[in-house]
């Protein structure tokens, strides 16, 4: 985790713009690790983020809770595959973005030729910047953050 906080040294991501609402991440990855990484790695990069361990938690807190801004989803996981929870998110939510995680890339490809609207993938081990960029680029169409879209707005 030292290389995460020399990353962000110095920088105030996300305060920069608190008067506007950050973004909302839900993490869903079994790998305790993974899940730890990605969480602070987008709390750092101005995100609000939740993380948890399966597909059926994600799907209770979400019924609860209502949908996140983007969810970024191991697609290899015990109880739920990751693209089994983003078709039942898409069932209550048809335009939820969903950032797949993955060491496993091709089983996205296995029962459908293309990614969905909405949808990107990262292999796994993924980077500090990989990940920051795809969240940014599903979330704004870019990949400069979240700071880069309030500056825009205004």
């Amino acid at each position: 985790m030292r290389s995460i906080n020399n990353r962000f040294r110095g920088r105030d991501l996300a305060g920069a713009h608190a008067h506007t609402r950050r973004a909302s991440v839900l993490v869903v990855d079994d790998d305790d690790g993974v899940r730890s990484f990605a969480a602070q790695v987008l709390r750092q990069g101005g995100y609000a983020v939740r993380s948890l361990a399966d597909g059926p938690t994600a799907l209770n807190v979400v019924s609860r809770r209502g949908p996140f801004d983007l969810f970024v989803l191991d697609l290899v996981m015990p109880q739920m595959s990751g693209d089994e929870l983003a078709r039942q998110l898409r069932r209550a939510h048809p335009d939820v973005k969903v950032l797949f995680c993955t060491g496993y890339s091709e089983k996205l490809f296995e029962t459908r030729e293309t990614l969905w609207e909405h949808e990107a993938f990262v292999d796994k081990p993924v980077t500090i910047d990989g990940l920051l960029e795809a969240a940014s680029l599903l979330l704004f169409g870019h990949t400069h953050g979240p700071r880069h879209r309030d500056r825009s707005s205004t």
